[in-house]
């Protein structure tokens, strides 16, 4: 019971229940916390370690920030939304805290629509050499079961478009990328689509901060491509998955494109399905017979396997520190 009254503790104080309010709202950083509750920022700093302390609310790094989000999981995740939902919603000063949240978010929409539009010609360049995304799209969702899939994980999820697809399946979606400013398109989008139970991270798809067995589908869309070691990120993956887990791996068929290594820095000019299929065998899941989506000039694969119980390995061993 003592982490109960620890959390009931951290929680009994104004600008602490604040915090929770804001951080139900979407993930914010100190920085942007501060703006909003009009505080000093060692002041704000240490509320936030108390409540994160207490379990009430969850911290993650992602570079030279730190973002926090109210607690979904844990003793005390429960409580934590309850104190939130319990908090007036006529609060006049919650009020004007939701109305300096909107013009966070508003200046988040307006970086991301500027980095978007930066980059629509090249990513509107690559798009018209397959089939349409929607056909791509309606195939992924075929291939995933309807129900069953708590923890979806996106490797190098971009924009989160497979977070949004496959939003109102899923219990928990997690999309990790490599590049902040995708991440910050991300963010929009997914704020933008209602999906709170959906979140983005800062990540490496060779060594995942993730715990083994965690997740029940995790989906390479367009990614494997710009990979050093494709097999390592595959058998990176593998590892999180749950056994009866469904990985889906979405990617160009082998072409001879070399343009692209370029122009778009892809790697790999595609994959054959000998290639993927032994991949996956390696890292201990049972692949499917490929699904192909012919285009021109380009041909889009999907490879659908499922965990199995033996263990995933690797190309090459891990560079110890």
């Amino acid at each position: 019971m003592e982490f109960l009254l620890n959390a009931l503790k951290a929680a009994a104080e104004p600008t602490r229940l604040r915090l929770l309010s804001l951080c139900a709202h979407g993930e914010l950083t100190v920085t942007e916390l501060t703006q909003i509750l009009g505080q000093s920022q060692p002041r704000v700093s240490r509320h936030l370690k108390l409540l994160c302390e207490a379990g009430l609310l969850e911290r993650f790094r992602e570079g030279i920030w730190a973002y926090y989000r109210l607690a979904e999981r844990g003793p005390v995740a429960e409580l934590a939304r309850t104190l939130v939902d319990a908090i007036p919603g006529d609060d006049e000063g919650l009020g004007l805290d939701l109305e300096r949240l909107d013009l966070i978010k508003q200046g988040r929409r307006q970086a991301a629509d500027k980095y978007f539009s930066e980059n629509a010609a090249r990513w509107h360049e690559m798009r018209g050499l397959h089939v349409p995304e929607r056909d791509v799209e309606a195939a992924l969702l075929s291939l995933l079961p309807a129900t069953g899939v708590e923890d979806l994980l996106d490797v190098g999820t971009g924009t989160g478009r497979i977070l949004e697809l496959f939003g109102e399946r899923i219990s928990r979606g997690l999309g990790v990328d490599a590049s902040r400013e995708m991440l910050a398109v991300a963010r929009v989008n997914l704020e933008q689509a209602g999906l709170r139970h959906c979140q983005v991270r800062l990540g490496d798809m060779y060594q995942l901060s993730l715990a083994g067995q965690s997740q029940d589908a995790v989906i390479f869309h367009q990614v494997l491509h710009y990979a050093e070691e494709p097999a390592d990120a595959l058998a990176e993956a593998a590892r999180v998955l749950r056994p009866g887990g469904t990985m889906l791996v979405v990617d160009f068929a082998r072409h001879n494109l070399e343009y692209l290594r370029e122009q778009h820095a892809h790697r790999r000019l595609g994959f054959t399905d000998d290639e993927v299929s032994g991949w996956l065998r390696r890292a201990g899941m049972r692949p499917d017979p490929v699904v192909t989506l012919p285009g021109d000039p380009l041909t889009v694969c999907i490879w659908r396997a499922t965990r199995t119980d033996a263990p995933a390995t690797r190309s090459r061993p891990l560079a110890v520190a």
